[in-house]
């Protein structure tokens, strides 16, 4: 009899020990989660599993297909155009923006959702806000799930970490149900496989895996990196007044130069954990062997670097960005 594993979606097998859903041959009958699934919950060990981004594609692109309510994931820390990607599924698409409890309380959803309308032209159902975390708009998006599903199956897609996973938690906990869990982690690529989830008589959710962003900084990084860059409880914004020929330095990981001849103000949005500091531009070349990407801003726009963080910047900049090789980094008007 095959079996899945409840928390990644593999499919058991007890060959190999460093292939997806393995588990020890004398526990195959009564497991219910592969042994990678039960070290990240029980341990916080991570393994990687070598499945291409192929793979992950394919699977998402039967999704696209289909006629069945679709929840679009989008992290509110890595919002850029992709998620016009919503509008190439042929269901209807409830866009949910994830992990607004990362946000200074100060920071207006409805701003961000006029944000989102003005700059993206998207063919939307409805956009909702949500963290599981904090339960926020959780019932809300299940009334709005259960007005609105054509059919009993929906599914839920995004990139890998937009938090697909967790808030599937987050309505079984809304329902009460207490006896199912979906593995979750910070890392990229834990959910493997399609995983069906009954909600109620009306509603099954399907967690899909994430799209592998290539682009991403947390993309091919070790766990201890991953870590330390995503953040976990309420951004605190950092201002810097920055004046000519002054750089920052982002961890160990970017570093931002401004070229421009007049005072601006600079102000970062990124993990607690990661230490800034603010240098002399032409004195110190530390992380300038990475690769430099320029940009010409203009008045209130963000220099974004896909995964790491977002610098909100006042006036017209002229800015040099280093970054490691692939990672995404763009500019867009001020989101915040």
């Amino acid at each position: 009899m095959t079996k899945k594993c409840s928390g990644c979606g593999a499919i058991f097998q007890t060959r190999d020990p460093q292939k997806e859903g393995y588990v020890k041959s004398e526990f195959y009958n009564t497991a219910k989660v592969c042994e990678r699934c039960f070290r990240i919950k029980n341990y916080g060990d991570y393994k990687v599993i070598n499945k291409s981004s192929y793979d992950y594609k394919k699977m998402y692109d039967t999704v696209k297909k289909k006629n069945n309510l679709v929840l679009f994931l989008c992290d509110i820390l890595n919002l850029d155009d992709g998620i016009t990607e919503l509008n190439s599924f042929k269901g209807l698409v409830i866009l949910i923006i994830t992990k607004v409890d990362l946000l200074p309380k100060s920071v207006k959803l409805d701003k961000i959702k006029n944000y989102i309308i003005n700059n993206y032209k998207l063919n939307v159902f409805d956009i909702i806000f949500v963290s599981s975390m904090k339960n926020y708009n959780v019932d809300l998006l299940l009334k709005l799930i259960e007005k609105n599903n054509n059919k009993k199956d929906v599914y839920l897609v995004g990139h890998t970490n937009a938090g697909k996973s967790s808030l599937i938690n987050a309505l079984v906990r809304a329902t009460k149900k207490v006896d199912f869990s979906i593995t979750t982690s910070i890392l990229p690529a834990t959910t493997l496989n399609f995983i069906k989830v009954k909600i109620n008589d009306k509603i099954t959710l399907i967690d899909t895996p994430g799209v592998i962003d290539e682009g991403n900084f947390s993309f091919g990084e070790k766990p201890g990196v991953v870590k330390n860059i995503t953040a976990k409880k309420e951004i605190k914004p950092r201002t810097y007044q920055m004046k000519p020929n002054q750089s920052l330095i982002i961890g160990s990981y970017a570093r931002i130069d401004y070229l421009s001849n007049t005072k601006n103000s600079f102000t970062l949005y990124l993990s607690n954990e990661i230490k800034v500091k603010r240098i002399n531009l032409n004195t110190n070349d530390y992380l300038r062997d990475l690769k430099l990407n320029s940009f010409d801003l203009k008045d209130k726009q963000d220099v974004v670097i896909s995964g790491l963080c977002f610098c909100k910047i006042t006036n017209h900049a002229m800015v040099n960005v280093y970054v490691k090789e692939n990672v995404k980094v763009y500019s867009r008007d001020n989101m915040i």
